[in-house]
């Protein structure tokens, strides 16, 4: 797998107007019931001690532990819990001080935080609603040398909580970003193409349009080239030829809207397929499976 070249890891880190704001900090104890939804702001919440339940809407509960984190790119219902089960009674109680710790408290940062630049808008288009940070997940060392410095700082037993721990949280977010781009080849062309000024608004408007009948003559004069020099100068920026590029992006972008739980025949009208099983073979081409077989295993995944 062909992972993104630094320059470009550098450009979406450099591009991206990130900013965080610790919401509050503390243990929770008995039952309880903590979200950050209803905000309209992205949001997180790490679990500093303890263990807790994910509830999300017509989605299995998911298991949290210490070191263990959820990042929110966008708004949407969610909570808290020390209960698997989201119909348990969980009558909220308020968090207190993180000391004296408590046996069974459960120990939490939370907050918000919100993207601005194209960076940004790339982020929400082709990522999942929300991030996992898993303490257990291996390669991710420097991810959890990092939640070791919040914890210190989360440790220092003060009234007003360390400044750090924004800082810290926006450099964890940082790692878990770069790691889900250096996911896929494909993902590294769309970084190359954003990261050109003359072929950043094209691809502005291949996101807002995706399922428009797109041409490499219509994507050369967007970018007022001629179709020769068009295809060229885009196929030394990311290594595809415009066509490839486009299928790809589609794929994306489908991929991302089968997570949201939305169905086959939708995303396949919504990316410019009429056909379902024209878009099944294009996307089994360049995702890897099915689209049925992989919403399940996405399902799957964050039950896990």
């Amino acid at each position: 797998m062909k992972l993104p070249d630094e320059r470009l890891i550098n450009w979406l880190i450099s591009s991206l107007e990130l900013e965080t704001s610790l919401y509050h900090m503390g243990q929770y104890c008995g039952p309880w019931r903590a979200s950050t939804a209803g905000k309209s702001r992205a949001s997180f919440h790490l679990v500093l001690k303890g263990n807790c339940y994910l509830h999300l809407d017509n989605q299995p509960s998911v298991h949290l532990a210490t070191g263990d984190g959820v990042f929110f790119l966008r708004d949407i219902p969610h909570f808290l819990s020390p209960f698997e089960d989201s119909r348990k009674d969980c009558a909220s109680s308020s968090m207190q001080p993180l000391f004296p710790a408590q046996l069974n408290g459960t120990g939490l940062a939370c907050g918000f935080f919100q993207f601005g630049g194209l960076a940004a808008s790339l982020l929400l288009e082709f990522f999942p609603d929300y991030l996992l940070l898993r303490a257990d997940t291996p390669g991710s060392q420097a991810g959890r040398r990092i939640f070791d410095l919040i914890r210190q700082e989360a440790a220092a037993d003060t009234e007003i909580p360390s400044p750090l721990i924004d800082r810290l949280t926006e450099v964890l977010l940082f790692y878990l970003i770069r790691d889900l781009v250096q996911e896929t080849e494909t993902m590294a062309g769309i970084w190359a193409v954003a990261s050109r000024p003359h072929f950043a608004p094209l691809l502005q408007k291949l996101l807002h349009e995706p399922g428009h009948e797109w041409s490499t003559e219509d994507m050369a004069r967007e970018v007022h080239m001629s179709r020769t020099r068009f295809f060229r100068q885009f196929n030394d920026t990311c290594g595809q030829p415009p066509a490839q590029f486009l299928l790809n992006l589609r794929m994306c972008i489908a991929a991302q809207r089968l997570r949201t739980g939305e169905s086959v025949t939708r995303v396949a009208e919504y990316v410019g397929y009429q056909s379902p099983a024209a878009f099944t073979r294009a996307f089994k081409k360049v995702i890897g499976e099915q689209p049925g077989s992989y919403q399940r295993g996405y399902r799957k995944q964050q039950i896990n």
